[in-house]
């Protein structure tokens, strides 16, 4: 992929003040789901009220990072020119221990090997790869 979309960026992160704890956690290697304080729900990703009740009463909780492939896809053409020595990668969404599921990549292994139901944990990405600064690999 080269040519007219060379100079298109890969997209940074946006820290606003309700999303700030959680890129601040992430760049740590840690993971921070929202707990409503009125119902219980966990959420991921951050909200200002709680998906389930609407409550505006939510915190911050740290999560073990660990959890189970609920689907997952090869891609084979990069989505974005900074991607294309990482083709071919794996897109997932994954299930928390804790209960919310993400959308994410999972590192680590050969991409076309991860399968649904596959046990994974949270690593940290390299400070210069692109894309987000927490995927899962294989535990």
């Amino acid at each position: 992929m080269s040519g007219e979309h060379d100079e298109v960026r890969v997209p940074q992160r946006v820290s606003t003040p309700l999303t700030a704890p959680y890129w601040e956690a992430a760049e740590k290697g840690n993971l921070l789901v929202q707990v409503c304080i009125d119902c219980g729900r966990l959420q991921l990703y951050p909200g200002a009220v709680c998906r389930g009740c609407w409550s505006e009463h939510l915190r911050w909780r740290s999560v073990e990072g660990s959890g189970t492939v609920w689907t997952t896809t090869v891609a084979e053409v990069p989505g974005h020119p900074a991607w294309r020595d990482a083709v071919p990668y794996c897109i997932a969404i994954v299930e928390l221990d804790e209960g919310p599921r993400l959308l994410t990549n999972i590192v680590g292994c050969d991409p076309y090997a991860v399968g649904v139901r596959q046990r994974v944990r949270l690593v940290r990405a390299g400070d210069h790869e692109p894309g987000p600064p927490l995927r899962f690999m294989p535990c």
